[in-house]
């Protein structure tokens, strides 16, 4: 038998190895839902000290953090500056301005000007030139006609950022190099920490980003287009309009979060339906599953993995005292994992009932690109499984994207064969 303090210290040794830091681990990350159950049923209000950070697994309990704790949690670009490192300022100067880190009434303001140009019925109209898109590309690997594809280079990537660019109302040509930029910024909001040797490649991605959209504006004053960029510049709600500075922060992590989780989106639910070879055939004989079964897939493989939020107060969650102003990262994957909430959770049920899942978040901040999302993945899982029904996944290790927040593949490999 333990003595009491040899137990806590047992007990401390268990808990701090629950740390959200094992994602660092490739091993890890090609897995992480072990690393979530524990979380979840040993300690699921959890301090992970080298985070400084609490940790949040169950279903109800990232619910409550999502529509009760606060966005803002982005230091300003004098913290920077007085912490000595002035170099992220830029990037800091970017984040404050978006929406994705703003509280009410600022983040109303915001969600409120930009918000139109994702709504429902506009993106519906939509659907039919997606389609076209899929079918190019598609077209352009059967092309090739050697029987095999990178899934992600050449599907999951393209798709998301031919369609966003068009969104945007800039030349779709450029969609290459405003997805390089993307993946690179993408890294400030997915990782705990950043690698000093990468940082550099950030800043000039913000650069080039702000550069771009700043361009852009001033020409959207010249010859006036279509697109979310001139949405936003003719937004207007109250008298208030967005200035150039929200417009391009926006423009930004809009662009992001459109390119990044839905290319993820399609990579890990292609991967998902090869991996249960049975529900990949179920959906191949009814496709009219297919809106259900992206439900499913965000929920089974969520692009997006966790966020982080800042206690308003004193707080008691899950028995566990949080302070004002500690961080907490609530973790959407592991909630969309909580047995209690979902049955069978570690299966993929195509037609799940009442499938709530938190991939593009909750309450105020749920993703108002979630509209343009579903769409994007319910045609390009319809477009591969007409064109091309006989995909196995190729004789290749799977390497998964450092980026730990945005879950996501770097490649892709399989065979193919076309359909009738």
């Amino acid at each position: 038998m333990s003595t009491p303090a040899t137990g806590l210290a047992e007990e401390t040794e268990a808990t701090e190895s629950l740390s959200l830091f094992h994602l660092m681990d490739p091993a890890v990350r090609a897995n992480p839902y072990p690393l979530y159950r524990r979380l979840r049923t040993e300690d699921p209000v959890h301090w992970d000290p080298y985070l400084h950070a609490w940790i949040v697994t169950r279903y109800q309990d990232v619910v409550t953090v999502l529509s009760r704790f606060s966005a803002d949690r982005t230091p300003s670009p004098e913290y920077f500056e007085a912490l000595g490192v002035p170099e992220v300022s830029p990037i800091a100067k970017v984040m404050v301005k978006q929406m994705l880190f703003k509280d009410a009434p600022a983040h109303s303001r915001l969600r409120k000007l930009a918000g139109p140009a994702f709504m429902p019925a506009r993106v519906r109209l939509l659907h039919r030139h997606i389609e076209e898109i899929a079918d190019r590309l598609l077209d352009d690997i059967e092309a090739r006609g050697d029987g095999k594809t990178d899934l992600m280079a050449e599907f999951a990537e393209p798709l998301p950022a031919i369609v966003t660019a068009e969104m945007l109302g800039v030349p779709v040509e450029d969609h290459v190099k405003l997805k390089e930029w993307s993946v690179t910024f993408a890294e400030m909001l997915g990782n705990f920490q950043h690698n000093p040797d990468r940082l550099g490649g950030v800043l000039r991605a913000v650069e080039h980003l702000a550069e771009y959209f700043q361009d852009a504006i001033h020409e959207r004053r010249r010859y006036p287009k279509d697109g979310l960029i001139q949405s936003l510049m003719s937004a207007h709600a109250d008298g208030d309009r967005l200035t150039d500075d929200e417009i391009v922060a926006n423009c930004i992590v809009t662009m992001v979060g459109g390119l990044e989780t839905t290319t993820n989106l399609i990579g890990n639910g292609a991967l998902a339906l090869l991996r249960n070879a049975d529900k990949l055939a179920e959906l191949r004989a009814d496709r009219a599953l297919i809106p259900d079964a992206v439900e499913e897939l965000l929920r089974y493989e969520s692009p997006s993995q966790l966020t982080a939020r800042i206690a308003p107060g004193d707080v008691l969650l899950g028995g566990k005292q949080i302070r004002e102003r500690q961080a907490v990262i609530a973790v959407m994957a592991a909630g969309n994992h909580d047995p209690e909430r979902f049955s069978n959770p570690e299966q993929l049920i195509l037609n799940r009932p009442d499938c709530r899942h938190l991939a593009f978040g909750w309450a105020a901040h749920f993703c108002f690109g979630a509209p343009l999302a579903r769409l994007e993945g319910q045609v390009a899982f319809d477009s591969l499984l007409r064109r091309f029904p006989h995909l196995r996944l190729a004789d290749e290790p799977l390497v998964w994207r450092e980026n730990l927040g945005l879950r996501g593949l770097e490649r892709l490999p399989l065979t193919l064969a076309p359909g009738p």
